[in-house]
């Protein structure tokens, strides 16, 4: 064995145990959302914490530092092979900001956080922003202090971004956000006009156990794989994929909001359609997992509206729907479809419409640039939220509940993460008509069920390639071209003219 070849066996093994720490923090986060006992939860921040500071500390040893910079010479990376020459510009990359954070800060902020989301939901029970406040505070300003050390060239918002959507700067989101809002208000306007739709039947109760079967049921139909993963029940949906062979998918159950379910679990069900089809080749490597959030989220987006809402979908699934849940033997299908694609402001961003959504990630966007670039105080964040909600979509939180505290992702200092759902919606559409120029049939193919060639065609365009390409590279590969807004609007134009008889 040569030399070159000593030290990339070393690296991999060493990318083999952080993998392996990776996938027990996976466990121990998955299982605190969905019933770890409460009274555990403190302790379980400190064991998380410690393993996190572990897995921190080998991520950025000086050894780690020593393979990554002898790999990287121009002579031997030349050598390696296309899989392992992305992980070591992915590894190095990470690890030229990671080892710019002391440990003993990497830890404390690791346990912060973990006691910060659980005392999150236990505020946004009690609609209690007090409570939530001092641990918000503190993340905040441990993230600003992350950028200090990271650096930043224009905007510190940008080192942020870079983080979720590599590449991406608030001068190209605020340019792609730009031509959305300009095309979106006015359609937005126009539906506001129109008779809203009848939906009152949407809130018929529905048992939990019934919803579930649903759910189950669609996730086995658009290809979701059981033996390599599972439903479970939590406060804020989401999906955690340990490695191909484990990506698990969590919904929530309202009984008299059987959409909540039926389209949070689709959501999921996209991103681990992702993760499940990951190529066998990259487990244990850094690149077993979507290359970014926005194309991540493309793909959540994609099976959940664009299929997943499609009258071709309806077509296909109502009746059986209707012998699951015969709360709606009377309802028609044009009625159902119409309902479930309704267009109206509203408070929360998970239950928000295709159309409106992308104004609760602007809020949010624009609310992150203000803390981070210290223009708005964590105490002041509330007032700021309901004014941003009145200006964008006319309507204001009557509580924080429902407004600043409805989301989960900034008590995890997920700063940067809100745009790379729009991102994802863009991406989705834009990957939609690519697809459909592909599959001439791809409407037959939804209305009879037969989802195969369309998840072997996001497989063989996006899903195998993990994050061996880049998001720029991922919508060239599937689109043939750079990221267009255009794509999103003329869908969404399409669709709710049709539907609202614009």
């Amino acid at each position: 064995m040569s030399a070159a070849e000593q030290t990339l066996h070393e690296y991999l093994e060493l990318m083999k145990k952080m993998k392996a720490y990776e996938e027990a923090l996976g466990v121990l986060y998955w299982d605190m959302r969905t019933g770890a006992p409460r009274k555990g939860l403190e302790q379980r921040s400190e064991a998380v914490g410690v393993l996190s500071s572990e897995l921190f500390r080998l991520g950025t040893s000086e050894r780690m530092g020593e393979l990554l910079a002898a790999l990287s010479e121009p002579s031997v990376f030349a050598g390696l092979s296309r899989i392992h020459q992305r992980s070591v510009e992915e590894n190095k990359k990470e690890y030229e900001r990671s080892v710019k954070i002391p440990p003993e800060m990497y830890q404390k902020y690791v346990v912060l956080t973990s006691q910060a989301e659980a005392v999150w939901e236990e505020a946004k029970g009690n609609n209690d922003f007090a409570m939530f406040r001092p641990y918000l505070e503190q993340v905040v300003d441990y993230t600003k202090q992350f950028v200090e050390l990271w650096g930043y060239q224009e905007n510190k918002y940008d080192t942020l971004l870079d983080s979720f959507e590599p590449g991406m700067t608030v001068g190209q989101l605020d340019k792609v956000f730009g031509e959305l809002r300009d095309r979106l208000v006015p359609l937005v306007a126009a539906v506001a006009e129109k008779k809203p739709p009848n939906t009152s039947f949407l809130s018929r109760k529905v048992p939990k156990e019934r919803q579930k079967a649903l759910s189950e049921y669609i996730l086995k139909e658009i290809g979701y794989d059981f033996q390599a993963g599972r439903l479970d029940a939590t406060v804020h949906p989401f999906a955690t994929g340990l490695n191909p062979g484990d990506v698990r998918v969590t919904t929530r159950y309202i009984e008299d909001d059987f959409k909540n379910s039926l389209f949070s679990t689709i959501h999921e069900g996209g991103h681990a359609l992702y993760e499940q089809n990951i190529s066998p080749e990259l487990i244990g490597t850094n690149l077993c997992t979507g290359t970014s959030m926005g194309i991540h989220e493309s793909q959540s987006r994609l099976w959940e509206n664009m299929i997943g809402r499609s009258r071709e979908f309806w077509e296909r699934y109502y009746g059986d729907f209707q012998r699951m849940i015969p709360e709606f033997s009377d309802i028609s299908l044009d009625e159902f479809y119409v309902a479930i694609n309704e267009a109206k402001a509203s408070l929360i961003r998970t239950e928000a419409d295709e159309l409106t959504y992308n104004l609760h990630i602007m809020i949010r966007y624009e609310l992150e640039k203000l803390l981070i670039n210290d223009q708005l105080k964590v105490a002041d964040l509330p007032e700021a939220w309901n004014e941003k909600y009145k200006d964008y979509l006319g309507i204001v939180p009557p509580n924080d509940q429902l407004g600043v505290l409805q989301d989960v992702h900034w008590s995890g200092g997920g700063f940067g993460y809100f745009p790379s759902y729009a991102l994802g919606n863009m991406y989705a559409a834009q990957m939609m008509h690519a697809m459909k120029q592909a599959i001439p049939s791809f409407d037959e193919h939804v209305r009879s069920g037969s989802f195969g060639p369309i998840r072997e065609w996001l497989t063989e365009k996006i899903y195998k390639h993990g994050r061996v390409l880049t998001p720029s590279e991922v919508i060239r590969n599937t689109a043939g071209a750079e990221l267009d807004p255009s794509f999103l609007t003329d869908y969404l134009q399409r669709k709710f003219s049709e539907i609202y008889k614009l």
